[in-house]
C-alpha cells in the first residue's frame, strides 16, 4: 500500500435520513466507494468501510411538524429504508450506524467537550431572527425571503436555490418565518464558534503544499475557499433536535448538524469494534473520505480543522469527491419526485443490482456532471454487459460444454497469438491496478472489460467452432486458455459486478480467488469439471424502459398539476393594513439588465410625482425593450432598498404563472401615470 500505511479507513457521506437512496447518491459515492473497499479487500488489506445515517438538522424537523410526528418518528422509518436498500443492492458496510444513537451523542459530546475545555472555541453572542409567536429562535432552513442577488423570493436562510449563492439569514430582503408566517425579529443568543481563520496557515501548508495529488475539483474547490479567506462557523445551533450541547446550564441548544454528522464516522467505528483507535488515531491508518462535491468544505476544511483542533486523530489522506449526476438532463430534485430511488429499482429489477453499478460506474460524475437516461442504461446493459461479457463467458462455456462435456481440455503448444493474449492479461491488470490506485474508477472499469473484449477477440479471431472440425488438439488449447481468461474475469471484475461475478464462478465450480492470482494463466486446471452455464445477463426489452420513462413523465405530469394548484389564500388583513399601500400605475421609460446577473432588471419609471429607479427580477421574463412604454402597477410606498449596489425605490407588481413565468400586472387601457390602484 502507498506511504507504508498497514490498513485503510473508508468513510461515505452519511446519507440524509428525510428520504430514500437515489442513483445520484450511488454514482456520486457509495458505488465508488464500495469499488475501492472491495479492491482492497480482493488483494488482503485490512480495510473498513463506514456509513449511517444522518439524521439531525431542521430539515428533518420541518418533515416532522408538516407530516404532524415527531423527528424520531422521520428517521427512524427512512433510516430502516436506507439501510435495507444498501444491503439489498450490495454495498458492502462493515458498519452501518445512525447519528441519534446513544454511541454517537456521546461521541460527539465528548469532542465537542474537549475542544470547549482546550479553550479551542469561540464565544460570542449576536443577534439572530426569533419567532415571537412560536417563541423560538429560527434556524436558517426555517427562514425565507427575496434573495439580494437575484431576486428570488423563495430563498432560505442559508442558500438560494435559483441562483446557488450562499447567504445568512439577515441578508434576505422581507424575511419571512416558515413556522408561523410572521416576519421575524433579531434578538440577541449566545453560541459557540471553530475559529477557521486561525487553522487557514495550517489548511494552506497541508492542502495547498501537501495534498496537490488530490483530485482536481477538491483540490481547487479548498483553493478557493482558503484564498476568500475563513471566517469563525458556529459549531451550535437554537434548536431541539439534535446532540444537546454538553456544557451545564445550556438549555435548548444543540450541536450544529455539519459538527456533529461527520463524527459519526467515529462513532460508527466505535460502534463496529472496540479497537477502534487504531482506525482513528494510528499514523499507519490511511483515511478516504467518499463524497459529493457539496460536501468537499467539510471534508477538507471544516472536520480536518475540527480533528486537529482536537490533536489526537488522523487526518484523511484523499478526498476523492464526485460531481453530481442529473437524470434524463434534468437535476435530480427529491422535493419533486425526481429521481431513481433504489428501492423502486430492486422492485422494478430484480436481480439486476450489477446492471445498475455497471451503469453508473461506467457513466460516473468524476469530472463533471453527468446524465442517467433510461435508454443509456439500456444500452450499456444490451451492448456491452449482453454483447461483450456475456457473449464471450456464454460462447466459452457452452462450447466447453459441448465439446468436452464441461471438463477443461489440456493446453498444448501455444501460438504466437496465444502468447500475447496470455500476456495482455497481466497488461490489463496492471491498467485496472493503476486506475484504482489513482480513484479514476470509470476509467478501471473499461479497462477491466478490456479482458471480456480480449477474450471475445480471441475467440473472433481463433473460431474453434471451425477449427474443430480439422484440428481437435488445437481447439483444446483455444478453449483452454478461453477458460483461463473467464476465470481471471471473475477477479477483475468482482469489485464492480459482486452479484455476476459470483454466479460465474458458480458456472465454473471456482472459488473466490484474491487478486494477487489475476493474470495467473492456469487457474482452471485441466481436468476441472464445469457446471452448466445459464445467461450471465439478459437484454433489457423497450418495453421495460418504456415502462420507467413513463413513470418520470407521470412525475412531470403531477408536478405540473402541483404547480398549477393556486396559492391558498393568505389570512384576512383589516381594511387600515391595505390602505397603507400605495400602489400606482407607472410608465417604464428605461430599461437595462443589471451586470453580473441572469435576472435583474434596472427600471426608470414614471410614476406621476416622480422617476424612481426599481430592480426587478424578471429579466428570465422581459426582455428591457418590451417593457419601454409599458403601463405597470407599482408599489410606490415600500422602503427602499439596496440590490446589487442600486437602490430600488418601490416594487413592480407581477403574477406568476404555474410555470414559474410573470406576467406584468397593467392597467386595461392607458391610464394617466400615477393614477391609484383602489
Amino acid at each position: 500500500m502507498m506511504n507504508n500505511f498497514k490498513r485503510t479507513l473508508i468513510t461515505t457521506a452519511l446519507p440524509y435520513a428525510n428520504g430514500p437512496i437515489h442513483i445520484g447518491h450511488l454514482a456520486g459515492v457509495y458505488v465508488p466507494a464500495d469499488i475501492y473497499a472491495r479492491y482492497l479487500r480482493l488483494k488482503n488489506e485490512e480495510v473498513l468501510l463506514i456509513g449511517g445515517s444522518d439524521e439531525h438538522g431542521v430539515p428533518i424537523t420541518l418533515k416532522a411538524k408538516n407530516e404532524g410526528i415527531t423527528p424520531q418518528d422521520v428517521v427512524d422509518k427512512f433510516h430502516g429504508i436506507i439501510k435495507k436498500s444498501f444491503q439489498e443492492f450490495g454495498i458492502s458496510f462493515d458498519v452501518y450506524s445512525r447519528t441519534s444513537a446513544k454511541i454517537h451523542h456521546d461521541t460527539a459530546s465528548e469532542i465537542f467537550k474537549k475542544l470547549y475545555d482546550d479553550g479551542k472555541l469561540l464565544e460570542k453572542t449576536s443577534a439572530q431572527y426569533y419567532d415571537e409567536e412560536n417563541k423560538q429562535f429560527l434556524a436558517d432552513r426555517y427562514i425565507t425571503g427575496t434573495c439580494p442577488k437575484c431576486g428570488f423570493e423563495k430563498a432560505y436562510g442559508d442558500q438560494c436555490e435559483s441562483c446557488g449563492t450562499s447567504l445568512s439569514p439577515t441578508e434576505l430582503i422581507n424575511p419571512t418565518s416558515m413556522i408561523s408566517g410572521n416576519q421575524p425579529v433579531l434578538k440577541e443568543t449566545k453560541h459557540w464558534y471553530l475559529p477557521l481563520d486561525q487553522y487557514e496557515p495550517w489548511l494552506k501548508e497541508w492542502i495547498l503544499e501537501g495534498h496537490k495529488e488530490w483530485k482536481p475539483n477538491v483540490y481547487g474547490q479548498c483553493k478557493s475557499w482558503i484564498d476568500s479567506g475563513l471566517q469563525p462557523r458556529a459549531v451550535t445551533r437554537d434548536l431541539n433536535w439534535g446532540v444537546p450541547v454538553p456544557i451545564e446550564g445550556v438549555e435548548g441548544k444543540v450541536l450544529y448538524v455539519w459538527f456533529d454528522a461527520p463524527i459519526g464516522y467515529i462513532s460508527a467505528t466505535k460502534e463496529l469494534t472496540a479497537d477502534w483507535e487504531k482506525y482513528w488515531k494510528d499514523p499507519e491508518t490511511r483515511m478516504l473520505h467518499f463524497i459529493g462535491k457539496d460536501n468537499i468544505v467539510f471534508h477538507c476544511i471544516i472536520f480536518p480543522s475540527v480533528l486537529k483542533a482536537e490533536g489526537s486523530y488522523n487526518l484523511p489522506e484523499n478526498v476523492p469527491a464526485n460531481e453530481f449526476l442529473n437524470l434524463e438532463n434534468d437535476k435530480i430534485s427529491t422535493s419533486r419526485n425526481w429521481a431513481v430511488w433504489l428501492h423502486e429499482y430492486l422492485e422494478d429489477f430484480p436481480g439486476k443490482e450489477d446492471v445498475l453499478k455497471y451503469v453508473l460506474t461506467a457513466n460516473a460524475p468524476e469530472t463533471k456532471d453527468n446524465d442517467f437516461t433510461w435508454k443509456d442504461f439500456q444500452t450499456r446493459n444490451n451492448n456491452e454487459l449482453v454483447a461483450v461479457l456475456g457473449n464471450f463467458v456464454n460462447r466459452t462455456l457452452v462450447l466447453t460444454q459441448k465439446y468436452y462435456d464441461g471438463v477443461v481440455p489440456e493446453c498444448g503448444e501455444l501460438t504466437e497469438t496465444d502468447k500475447r493474449t496470455l500476456t495482455e492479461i497481466s497488461n490489463i491488470k496492471a491498467d485496472v491496478e493503476k486506475s484504482l490506485d489513482s480513484f479514476r474508477i470509470r476509467e478501471s472499469l473499461k479497462n477491466a472489460m478490456d479482458l471480456a473484449r480480449l477474450g471475445n477477440k480471441y475467440l473472433a479471431d481463433e473460431e474453434p467452432w471451425k477449427v474443430v472440425k480439422t484440428d481437435t488438439e488445437r481447439v483444446k488449447t483455444i478453449m483452454n486458455i478461453s477458460l483461463q481468461i473467464t476465470a481471471n474475469l471473475t477477479i477483475c471484475l468482482e469489485p464492480f459486478l459482486p452479484f455476476s461475478m459470483n454466479k460465474l464462478r458458480d458456472f465454473l465450480d471456482l472459488g473466490k480467488l484474491d487478486w494477487d492470482k489475476f493474470g495467473e494463466t492456469e487457474l482452471l486446471k485441466a481436468g476441472h469439471k464445469t457446471n452448466k452455464p445459464e445467461l450471465l445477463f439478459e437484454k433489457i426489452e423497450d418495453k421495460v424502459i418504456e415502462a420507467q420513462l413513463q413513470k418520470l413523465l407521470d412525475t412531470k405530469k403531477a408536478n405540473e398539476l402541483s404547480d398549477a394548484v393556486v396559492t391558498p389564500v393568505k389570512e384576512n388583513i383589516e381594511f387600515d393594513d391595505f390602505g397603507k399601500m400605495d400602489i400606482r400605475v407607472g410608465t417604464v421609460l428605461e430599461a437595462e439588465k443589471v451586470a453580473k446577473t441572469k435576472k435583474l432588471l434596472k427600471l426608470l419609471v414614471d410614476t406621476g410625482t416622480d422617476k424612481r429607479t426599481i430592480v426587478s427580477g424578471v429579466a428570465e421574463y422581459y426582455k428591457p425593450e418590451d417593457l419601454i412604454g409599458k403601463q405597470v402597477s407599482v408599489l410606490v410606498n415600500l422602503a427602499p432598498k439596496k440590490l446589487r449596489g442600486i437602490v430600488s425605490q418601490g416594487m413592480i407588481l407581477f403574477a406568476e404563472n404555474a410555470d414559474g413565468s410573470l406576467v406584468a400586472v397593467s392597467p386595461e387601457a392607458e391610464v394617466k401615470p400615477g393614477s391609484e390602484i383602489k
